[in-house]
Parts: structure tokens; C-alpha cells; sequence
């Protein structure tokens, strides 16, 4: 299945519940990756085409950074947590003072340094996202080695349809604002996580799901 008029409302919404608590999971973890309290907006979850990802966002000028994973267990997909350039930034920053115990400004930190403490965040994110889903189905996940780009929004979508077009066109889309404890005026981070499932792995879901 991987033309979205096929799906049934049902379909749909287990699909976006499994969105919702993959979130969950993710925002826990980040929690204790971060050793601050993390609260999450509910999460916004809808099913799109891969090649429409670019209507589903905001100005396609705008520079993000990206962390992209490969999961080739027993659900087979692709993932990618997209943020807007200072909220990436930000959460290097909150990564960095939770190691060091000290605030360092992330543009007095070497590129290679802030690329890594992203990476780090990305993996955690989307490993812990993936666990939920993996507990549901009963399966085990092997998670290729975190790539990260930093980019107009425009070119990482260009590039996440071409490459990852090839594996599903389907589009799980989750966007959700954290709020972290300490934060100056409650200021929150956005994050946008892309599950792009392989075909197979899409059925294997709502088989599991028991809405197929």
C-alpha cells in the first residue's frame, strides 16, 4: 500500500496513534539524554507523499539541520528528524552543558563538535521512536550509522524523495514542540521526525495493527 487515498480511516488512525507514541518515547528518552525534565506538545501525525513533503512545511529557503538513519531490522524504513538551524543549535547547546557542566556558545565550538552532539540527538531521537514501534510489532531493529547535513529545507526534501523515493512513497510526518526545563522564557524547540516506511514494513504495521 503506498498511495494514500488507499488508506481507510481506521488505517489512518492507528498509523498517526503510532506516531503519538513513538514521539513519546523519543521526548522521554531526550529527557534523560539531556538530564532535564522535557515536556511535549501533543503531536500533530499525518500520512503523506513522500514527494509532497515540501507543502507540509514552512519557507523552503530556510536553513535546518537534518540527522537521517536507516533501520534494517524487521521494520525496514528510513528516518529523519529535521530542525530549524537555532533550535538544532540550541539543543547542541543544552547537549553540551549537560557533558561539560558549563554553557558553551555553539558558535565557539568546532563544527566536527556540534555535528557529533546533533548526531547524538538525532540517533536518540529516532532510535527511541523506532524502539516504540518495534515493541508494538514484536520485531528487532539493526539502525545504520546516523548520517547529519545541514541545508536549505528545500534541498534536504529534494534529497530525502530522490534517495529515500526508491525504498516507499509513503510519508509518516510528526511535528511536535518540546519544552525544556531551564529554558529562558519557556522558549520551546520544534522537531519534525519523517518515517518513511518500506512497503512491506507499511502493511507488516496495519497487519499488527489489526486494520488490514
Amino acid at each position: 500500500m503506498s498511495d494514500i487515498a488507499s488508506f481507510n480511516e481506521r488505517q489512518l488512525d492507528a498509523i498517526k496513534e503510532v506516531g503519538n507514541i513513538g514521539t513519546g518515547n523519543a521526548a522521554t528518552a531526550l529527557s534523560g539524554l539531556l538530564s532535564r525534565m522535557i515536556h511535549m506538545d501533543v503531536p500533530e501525525t499525518e500520512l503523506v507523499s513522500i514527494y509532497e513533503l515540501a507543502e507540509h512545511y514552512g519557507d523552503p529557503m530556510q536553513i535546518v539541520g537534518a540527522v537521517f538513519v536507516r533501520s534494517l531490522g524487521g521494520f525496514q524504513c528510513s528516518l529523519i528528524f529535521i530542525q530549524k538551524e537555532e533550535d538544532a543549535n540550541l539543543m547542541v547547546e543544552l547537549l553540551l552543558k549537560q557533558q561539560f557542566g558549563t554553557f558553551i556558545p555553539v558558535n565557539e565550538i568546532p563544527q566536527e563538535m556540534t555535528d557529533s552532539a546533533l548526531t547524538e540527538v538525532g540517533n536518540i531521537v529516532l532510535s527511541s521512536f523506532l524502539n516504540a514501534i518495534n515493541i508494538l510489532l514484536g520485531t528487532r531493529h539493526q539502525i545504520s550509522v546516523p548520517g547529519v547535513a545541514h541545508d536549505m529545507l528545500s534541498s534536504i526534501l529534494d534529497v530525502v524523495a530522490s534517495i529515500y523515493g526508491q525504498m516507499g512513497e509513503t510519508a509518516l510526518l510528526v511535528n511536535t514542540e518540546l519544552s525544556a526545563e531551564g529554558l529562558e522564557g519557556g522558549r520551546k524547540i520544534s522537531g519534525h521526525i519523517i518515517l518513511i516506511p518500506d512497503p512491506d514494513s507499511l502493511e507488516l504495521l496495519l497487519r499488527k495493527l489489526k486494520v488490514l
